[in-house]
């Protein structure tokens, strides 16, 4: 098993980026964390000053998500996409595509959850076009399911969804 706090990202196919972490959670609060505006927008903002300054969940299957991160100097980068497949709390599959993406093609992202004894370990797949689109996202950084940030951001950004589970474990709003 995975330690908590420790981010892993493995190739597992020719055109999958797959990245796991294990959280001091239950599933269904974990899930919440991935899905609810009023709690991404605690958490999901990708390199420092890079805050969600639009995040918006139609939370149905065929229904649409949009995130626009704003930058320090007011630079906007956005992302959307439409819900495939939910399976409250333990699977969320969702297109992927960005407003100037770097790679070719769409995205599709999976992300299980399962949970063992109180705490919740997170898979999130992509699923390129291609190899090459694969490729592109590693080298560029945006190595994401619903997350465009580098591996150190992505690693940052659940430090944050893990604090951020923590308090609400607590009690805290």
């Amino acid at each position: 098993m995975k330690s908590t706090g420790t981010l892993k990202v493995t190739t597992p196919s020719e055109r999958e980026i797959a990245m796991t972490r294990v959280f001091e959670a239950p599933r269904h609060l974990v899930f919440d964390a991935l899905t609810k505006p009023e709690l991404l927008k605690r958490w999901f903002f990708g390199p420092p000053g890079w805050p969600l300054a639009v995040c918006e969940v139609d939370l149905k299957v065929g229904g649409a998500y949009r995130y626009v991160w704003r930058g320090p100097d007011g630079t906007d980068m956005g992302m959307r996409g439409v819900y495939r497949e939910i399976v409250r709390p333990e699977r969320l599959v969702a297109t992927e595509s960005f407003d100037e993406s770097r790679y070719p093609g769409e995205a599709l992202g999976t992300m299980v959850l399962v949970e063992q004894g109180g705490r919740t370990t997170l898979t999130s797949t992509v699923l390129y076009e291609s190899r090459e689109a694969r490729d592109v996202a590693l080298k560029s950084g945006m190595v994401s399911v619903l997350m465009p940030l580098t591996q150190q951001g992505v690693a940052a950004g659940y430090d944050r969804l893990a604090e951020l589970l923590a308090s609400l474990g607590r009690g805290d709003s």
